[in-house]
């Protein structure tokens, strides 16, 4: 394999197969305000919190982690600044005590924290202002990605800007991403290297689908799906990655390693590899490796439409779990392209309405889409050239899904918002 890829691979997973306490929309407004007080130095009177409208939509209903149950913009930005560590990034939450959410609770009931929509701004977008004693005031921006820093500024002077921050924290390019060479990667690569990181995968987010199953979350998708049926490998696959996302939308207090910067679609791109290895009695490292296929065939699907649209991104997790399972079981190049395929040809418009209990069971439609998707790729069916977004060309089948879910579905997302808000 070309070396620079190898290496440039390497860092793409070390950079987003990160660990990430609660929903990352809620946890990255938590991360701007307990940066802000940081800033500031000490407990504000007042804060102020401006969002893009999918801040807005991914936080309306998701409880927050660690506040006792509350939901909301002023609950995560609250909680935040009065027991935030801002320092731990996105485990911001993990440290706060129950005399926190006691303050948090008082603080949003006086109206301590306003929020607002910001229009015109990239769909990741977060403002966060803190007033203090006299005109004492500190603010931090977040764009893009959910702990990327654009600015801090502390009473009219700018402390960091985007092009410092790039610096100190440079993204990861994600071009070089294609099926062929992951695939190449996934053989070839020294398992020592990325051990650590997939390691995190498994063990959190293990932990917290057997949370999801253990008790009473959301709507209970996972949970429903073993009841009802059965218990083959297909139908824990799906109640597995269901499990995880109805404790996390619920307020599950445990960390899972996230992907495209989402704990769902971290948690939906592996538990279904993980379950199917078990099933089959994989040797570990054949693990490690489909899981590299998952995760990053997943990337490759997120890097065109970006971390938040009205694209349900359960979609590009289920398919990229598929590969991994289609990996696991000995699939060849073909079938993983014609799973890839399948998949988007199914489920590719499914849209984003938040980050609720109800992710649950979109999860487990996306990793039934894939499962099925890949059952036809093993007998060499696929959809063919010219039907809806499907290519011979998998590289443009996966960059037509991109054009459709940033592009084609804005005014989706435009009236999704409006619906949310009561407009």
């Amino acid at each position: 394999m070309d070396v620079p890829f190898y290496e440039a691979y390497i860092k793409i997973l070390k950079k987003e197969l990160v660990p990430a306490l609660g929903c990352t929309e809620p946890i990255a407004i938590a991360y701007a305000a307990a940066k802000a007080r940081q800033t500031l130095g000490y407990l504000p009177r007042r804060m102020e919190v401006e969002c893009s409208g999918n801040i807005i939509k991914n936080v309306k209903g998701v409880t927050v982690p660690n506040s006792g149950g509350l939901k909301g913009i002023e609950v995560a930005a609250t909680l935040g600044a009065v027991g935030g560590d801002a320092d731990a990034q996105l485990n911001v939450l993990q440290s706060v005590t129950e005399e926190d959410r006691e303050k948090t609770k008082r603080l949003v009931s006086a109206g301590f924290c306003h929020c607002t929509l910001k229009e015109g701004v990239e769909n990741l977008y977060i403002l966060a202002t803190v007033w203090g004693e006299g005109e004492d005031y500190a603010k931090v921006e977040i764009k893009n990605k959910h702990t990327f820093i654009t600015l801090i500024e502390k009473n009219g002077q700018v402390l960091l800007t985007q092009e410092e921050e790039e610096e100190l924290d440079p993204p990861v390019d994600m071009s070089c991403l294609n099926v062929k060479d992951i695939l190449d990667f996934a053989d070839h690569v020294d398992i020592a290297r990325v051990k650590e990181v997939l390691d995190n995968q498994i063990e959190m987010n293990s932990a917290i689908s057997d949370e999801g199953l253990r008790h009473h979350y959301g709507a209970d998708v996972g949970k429903t799906i073993l009841r009802n049926y059965g218990a083959d490998i297909k139908t824990r696959a799906r109640a597995r990655a269901a499990a995880g996302s109805d404790a996390r939308m619920s307020g599950c207090a445990m960390p899972v390693v996230i992907n495209s910067g989402s704990g769902n679609q971290g948690i939906t791109v592996s538990m279904p590899v993980i379950e199917y290895a078990r099933e089959y009695g994989m040797p570990k490292e054949k693990l490690y490796r489909a899981l590299l296929v998952a995760n990053l065939v997943s990337l490759h699907q997120k890097r065109y439409i970006g971390s938040l649209s009205a694209y349900c991104g359960a979609t590009s997790a289920g398919c990229g779990a598929a590969c991994g399972i289609a990996y696991l079981m000995g699939a060849s190049y073909e079938e993983i392209c014609r799973t890839i395929v399948n998949t988007i040809c199914n489920i590719g418009g499914m849209v984003c309405d938040g980050a609720k209990p109800s992710c649950a069971a979109k999860i487990a439609s996306a990793v039934d889409a894939g499962i099925n998707a890949y059952l036809m790729a093993k007998e060499g069916l696929s959809f063919s050239d010219g039907e809806g977004l499907a290519e011979d060309d998998i590289e443009k089948t996966i960059q037509n899904l991109g054009r459709v879910g940033k592009d084609g579905m804005k005014e989706t997302d435009i009236e999704i918002l409006k619906i949310m808000l009561g407009q």
